[in-house]
């Protein structure tokens, strides 16, 4: 979350400055190619006030003129943030997380969904969140590979000279003992029932998953 709230750094200054009045503020909201839903709506299926989604549009459009982000710009935002590791495979990961209608494009809608989903919503909706984001296939699992290939690129983001101490097998470690852990029955794949009852009974994995969930 830290990454994609650091994209929008200047959302906080500008919401110290004087607010524009209610026309201009609907003649700025038609100048980009895409125009989102209409903001009483939006303001009702997430946990953001319409003036809160008015200046996290006008950030979203400095960063993104035409009113949609593709993978490869979201892979330079990322790049920003991470210059001493590689976040092109974590980038691509989250990409298709918050592009949930899979058209390879996220808009303003699909950006503010989810930022009110990691940032305020329920300990339940943040799990099932990341649950989507490790289910890389989407097929309403996650295997082991998937586990592994999203701990790969966080590892991988965050770059050898964040963690210098991280040995090169520290990630297949670490997806081993909860993979194992989350694999209740053991039949190969964690199910959402699985990964919701595992992260919210082990301290350790849901420290681990909220570590994580900064780099969002």
């Amino acid at each position: 979350m830290g990454a994609v709230m650091g994209t929008f750094s200047s959302l906080q200054t500008k919401q110290r400055r004087p607010s524009k009045d209610k026309i201009e503020d609907e003649l700025e909201m038609t100048m980009v190619c895409h125009r989102p839903e209409g903001l009483e709506q939006l303001e009702a299926q997430t946990n953001f006030t319409k003036r809160e989604l008015q200046v996290l549009y006008r950030g979203f459009k400095n960063e993104c003129p035409s009113g949609v982000v593709n993978e490869e710009t979201f892979k330079q935002i990322y790049a920003q943030f991470f210059p001493h590791g590689d976040a092109s495979m974590y980038a691509h990961y989250l990409f298709h997380a918050f592009d949930t209608t899979q058209t390879g494009s996220v808009k303003f809608e699909d950006f503010v969904t989810a930022l009110s989903i990691l940032l305020r919503g329920t300990v339940h909706e943040k799990l099932r969140w990341t649950f989507n984001l490790y289910d890389i296939n989407k097929d309403g699992y996650i295997n082991k590979e998937e586990m592994m290939d999203i701990v790969k690129a966080i590892y991988d983001m965050m770059g050898k000279y964040t963690y210098p101490v991280l040995k090169e097998d520290t990630p297949r470690q670490h997806v081993d003992v909860f993979f194992q852990k989350m694999d209740k029955n053991k039949d190969g794949i964690v199910t959402l029932d699985e990964f919701l009852e595992s992260c919210q009974e082990d301290d350790n994995i849901m420290r681990s998953l909220q570590l994580f969930q900064n780099v969002m």
